[in-house]
């Protein structure tokens, strides 16, 4: 039992470094651009699809990952330069509807291109298998890599947003955006940049998700909700709560789905129990977002705007 506990928990890591990768860029350009993207999820869409479309070319993982990136990151350019630029001075409703719309653009042009089946990818040679995790359990080396790529873009954050001028900006910029700009700060480009880097985010977990999960249209929306839970509970503009909001929806998600049910046999009667398990476990992150809220309405880790 204590093996299954720990095969769980580990799962809900690698799918908590899964929801990081997505909401991090999401936070950003949301606590600093102040823009709801729904289009976000699209973006992880791209990912898969790239990395499938590249693997098929080269008949190489590594390559199809470095060559997926910068067409992530061209595509991202595009969206923020002719439509997300024009949602800056806009409201919120407005940026919804232009962004679920954008949805809806790439979903249609992606079956255009790829058509509604289903892509597959085959783990990589070099990280199939197993690994032994302190004589505990036999775990699968590729979500063992990806926990760990998890963890490496988020230090790789960290020093960017406390250690160069441009995280300096970044900061500065989410906290009171109109004293930036008055310093002189290109606000444009570095929106821009923002955009793009966290895009190249989504469609790096995107890519690094195909091996896991088939590659299909509209693959990207249900991760996208749980990202915008993840934010929340973190609190908006924060990577640090993105991280540790994205680790505990992961976490709480995949023990809730693997071990309701069972505990619920044991009060119920089967049957029933069967019949609402699914529901509940469903609920369970965002019974804890409410939970979050209600201690802290403005997240774990709350940007103070001024």
């Amino acid at each position: 039992m204590a093996q299954l506990y720990f095969e769980q928990l580990l799962n809900g890591i690698q799918l908590g470094m899964f929801l990081f990768l997505v909401s991090a860029g999401l936070t950003l350009i949301f606590g600093f651009m102040n823009v709801i993207n729904l289009a976000h999820g699209s973006l992880f869409m791209i990912g898969a699809y790239a990395i499938a479309l590249f693997h098929g070319v080269t008949n190489s993982f590594l390559l199809a990952l470095i060559l997926s990136l910068p067409l992530v990151a061209l595509c991202a350019w595009i969206i923020e330069v002719v439509i997300i630029s024009r949602l800056y001075t806009r409201d919120h409703l407005d940026q919804v509807l232009a962004t679920f719309a954008l949805i809806l653009f790439i979903n249609e042009g992606t079956t255009i291109l790829f058509g509604r089946t289903p892509m597959f990818l085959d783990v990589p040679p070099l990280l199939s298998g197993t690994i032994s995790l302190f004589g505990v359990v036999s775990y699968p080396l590729y979500r063992v890599a990806i926990i760990g790529a998890g963890l490496a873009v988020a230090i790789f954050l960290w020093i960017i947003i406390a250690k160069t001028r441009l995280g300096m900006q970044i900061r500065a910029g989410t906290t009171n955006r109109e004293t930036v700009e008055q310093l002189g700060v290109n606000i444009s480009k570095l929106n821009t940049i923002i955009f793009v880097v966290g895009a190249m985010f989504a469609g790096f977990a995107g890519a690094l998700a195909g091996p896991l999960t088939s590659v299909e249209v509209g693959m990207g929306e249900n991760l996208l909700i749980l990202c915008f839970v993840c934010i929340v509970i973190g609190g908006i503009g924060s990577i640090r709560g993105a991280l540790l909001g994205a680790i505990i929806v992961g976490v709480v998600d995949t023990m809730g789905r693997a071990f309701v049910p069972d505990l619920l046999v044991k009060f119920l009667d089967p049957t029933y129990a069967s019949g609402i398990s699914a529901g509940l476990s469903s609920m369970s992150i965002y019974l804890l977002m409410v939970v979050v809220l209600v201690v802290k309405p403005t997240g774990l880790f709350p940007i103070i705007r001024s």
